[in-house]
């Protein structure tokens, strides 16, 4: 069984935070069975073809995948090429030992297929839940991707710091059989960040989530020279942008606009975003914006452009929004894996 990335270089992948879906009819299905679909949708991602699915972190209502872990070890059992992964894992506010546990553990159920992208987190809601101080932000990411380089070298760790327990030569269980479990460090434009994946020698997840993407080309550069500077190899630079994919450009915009709409204006205060109008819209899925909502010929086209402008080889599309049913995101799915991965692969060759 294969289970390395595209001999390319190149990766295509899906993303989604699990967000709370609704039936044909607009009812919002439970949280249970939104988790349900989930796993049928990593499988059909396996089963048309797509690189990498990966389940990001939340604590929300609209969000519910706390355990994202767990619901791709379902998804392990049912696929057999797929890489699978977080699309974020909180490590500010999670145990490192755990962390790497539970997705060592998922190495193992799936073959060697597993992956951790370790974040900050854009949302907060995990501190207070677990006893965490904001104010303690910069010192518990900073302490805790220290703890987990070290529990992925696969050895006994000694490490000390303020923010946990310490160890001293204690080795963490299970070891991965390829003796060392793909990292990245997801990154929303903070450059000290940046330098701290290529500090460890972690790959790069630049989530661009507004905006142009080109404007994050500084950040592909300043991880290149501080591999450099730090004497790693090169690593791979991966891209994360939200999107949706449907028959024609009319269907894919007006699918996505109104859940696009009513999830950003419900988050507005507390992210800090702007309520959006149909014009910024708009403006987010023409070239210069970051959201990827298209025929599968638009999205290709935006997603080769956005790969050449920060020379990257991965891309992970964050699809879904709160809302859409799950009949849509299949359909998504399907496109995605037979016509756009094929069609950016032409465009990149």
């Amino acid at each position: 069984m294969d289970t390395t990335p595209p001999a390319n270089g190149l990766t295509l992948g899906l993303d989604t935070f699990g967000d709370l879906t609704s039936d044909d009819a607009g009812r919002p299905l439970t949280q249970a069975q939104t988790i349900r679909n989930l796993v049928d949708q990593g499988v059909l991602a396996d089963q048309v073809g797509v690189d990498y699915f990966g389940i990001g972190e939340h604590h929300t209502e609209i969000f519910p995948l706390s355990a994202g872990d767990v619901v791709l070890a379902a998804i392990a059992s049912r696929t057999s090429r797929i890489r699978l992964g977080s699309a974020v894992t909180v490590i500010s506010s999670d145990d490192p030992v755990r962390v790497f546990q539970r997705y060592a553990t998922l190495d193992a159920l799936s073959n060697g297929r597993a992956e951790v992208i370790l974040g900050r987190g854009s949302s907060t809601e995990s501190f207070p839940l677990f006893g965490y101080d904001l104010r303690d932000y910069e010192e518990l990411f900073e302490e805790k991707v220290n703890l987990f380089a070290e529990l992925r070298k696969e050895g006994p760790v000694t490490w000390s710091g303020s923010t946990r327990p310490a160890l001293d030569g204690l080795e963490v269980y299970p070891h991965t059989e390829s003796g060392s479990l793909s990292t990245w460090i997801g990154v929303g434009g903070n450059p000290e960040s940046v330098v701290r994946a290529a500090r460890y020698g972690f790959s790069l997840m630049l989530a661009i989530i507004g905006g142009s993407p080109q404007r994050f080309a500084p950040f592909a550069g300043l991880f290149r020279e501080a591999l450099a500077r730090f004497g790693f190899p090169e690593q791979p630079v991966g891209v994360h942008c939200p999107g949706h994919v449907a028959a024609t450009d009319e269907q894919a915009r007006e699918e996505f606009w109104p859940f696009y709409l009513e999830i950003l204006s419900s988050v507005a205060a507390e992210r800090g975003f702007r309520v959006p109008t149909r014009a910024s819209f708009d403006h987010e899925v023409g070239p210069d914006g970051a959201l990827h909502v298209g025929s599968p010929e638009t999205v290709a086209r935006k997603i080769a452009d956005t790969l050449k402008a920060l020379d990257a080889t991965r891309f992970d599309l964050k699809y879904g929004m709160g809302g859409l049913s799950h009949p849509k995101l299949m359909t998504n799915i399907e496109l995605y894996g037979t016509r756009v991965a094929p069609l950016v692969r032409d465009m990149l060759a």
